[in-house]
């Protein structure tokens, strides 16, 4: 196992490109199904601010930024995981294995998100979106994550 300087470094890529493009499908799916673009990111600060995340719609540092935040933290997270998981795929620098390592790497994340989490931990946007936007979240967070793996990956001559 690498050195946890290494491990987290490996993981910031993947994770700000999982955290942005998850971020962005959920923004498109919110506005679409519940008025706001910033409904989603809000409803994740319910981590803080309880059941009043789930109902705000405007920006706001409190909700939207707290929000957020929480959520790239947990992209993060996910992304060291991953990246410490399917190291030896990844090195393959193979764009199917490193799609497939991704995907699972979500599925596994929705798994225990929705499955092991407690209530009061779960993301909060399943709240504001449907189970079918859930899927496109997870699916944009797996392409960031691949879009990052490859990235670091990368033959660097």
């Amino acid at each position: 196992m690498d050195k946890w300087k290494q491990v987290v470094m490996k993981g910031m890529v993947p994770g700000a490109l999982a955290s942005l493009t998850s971020t962005a499908a959920l923004a498109l799916r919110a506005r679409e199904e519940s008025g706001s673009m910033f409904a989603g990111a809000n409803a994740i600060s319910h981590w803080l601010w309880g059941d009043k995340a789930f109902r705000r719609d405007e920006p706001s540092w409190k909700y939207t930024l707290v929000g957020y935040g929480i959520h790239h933290a947990s992209s993060l997270f996910w992304a060291t995981i991953f990246e410490q998981l399917a190291g030896k795929v990844l090195d393959r620098k193979s764009i199917a294995g490193t799609t497939a390592a991704a995907a699972a790497a979500a599925a596994t994340a929705c798994f225990v998100d929705y499955q092991l989490t407690p209530q009061r931990l779960k993301p909060g946007y399943e709240e504001r979106v449907s189970k079918k936007s859930l899927a496109l979240v997870y699916g944009a967070f797996a392409v960031g994550l691949a879009a990052g793996a490859l990235f670091n990956h990368r033959d660097k001559t």
